[in-house]
């Protein structure tokens, strides 16, 4: 547990080097156990600053990544926040310490029950559908925020849709290779929008986003 500790530190400092001040959202990433969100020959990894596979060739993302888009979303306790990818369940962990109310829609079975195991395990009180992801999930929107944790070919229109006026959408958008993360604020006019770093994600599969293969 103490070197556990220790490393945890170690990636709070790298983070902070890196530009992430936000103590609330430090503060979560130290609280969430990312080893228990990959499998027991990568735990000796888990706070390492790195993407790391998970089942089904999906990756739980790099922490700074997370930090980043967390940053981007701008969450504050009670926001009612759609997550688009659950993947390992990491990021929907994240959104809970930080006191949001979470929905989250994964497209893969494995994934799924994988990260409501662990999720329901840990404690983290999070809603989640098995569907496609791009369609969002219109029986409880709007949100105040939503986060794309895949790279999409452009905004998928069902998500802007269920975006609360006054609220923000942040994902990757760009091709197969390269992604640049915009942010999508909705104003009573419609939406702004604001172009942010480049990232590299999963595709995002299912009918608003690219086909499956």
């Amino acid at each position: 547990m103490l070197l556990l500790a220790e490393e945890k530190k170690e990636l709070i400092a790298k983070l902070e080097h890196r530009g992430i001040k936000d103590e609330n959202i430090l503060n979560a990433i130290f609280s969430v156990p990312r080893e228990k969100f990959i499998s027991n020959g990568l735990r000796k990894f888990a706070y390492d600053d790195n993407a790391l596979p998970i089942d089904c060739s999906q990756t739980i993302s790099q922490p700074f990544t997370v930090a980043y888009m967390t940053t981007a979303l701008d969450v504050q306790k009670g926001m009612k926040v759609l997550e688009i990818g659950t993947g390992s369940g990491y990021q929907s962990a994240i959104l809970s310490e930080l006191g949001a109310e979470v929905f989250t829609v994964e497209r893969i079975k494995t994934l799924y029950l994988n990260a409501k195991n662990i999720l329901t395990e840990l404690g983290y009180n999070v809603q989640m559908k098995l569907d496609d992801g791009t369609l969002g999930w219109n029986e409880f929107a709007p949100y105040d925020r939503i986060i794309v944790t895949a790279g999409s070919p452009d905004i998928p229109r069902p998500l802007l849709n269920q975006v609360a006026v006054g609220g923000k959408l942040v994902i990757p958008v760009g091709d197969l290779k390269d992604q640049r993360l915009y942010i999508a604020n909705r104003t009573s006019e419609g939406f702004e929008y604001q172009a942010m770093e480049h990232f590299r994600f999963v595709p995002l599969i299912g009918e608003e986003g690219w086909d499956k293969k």
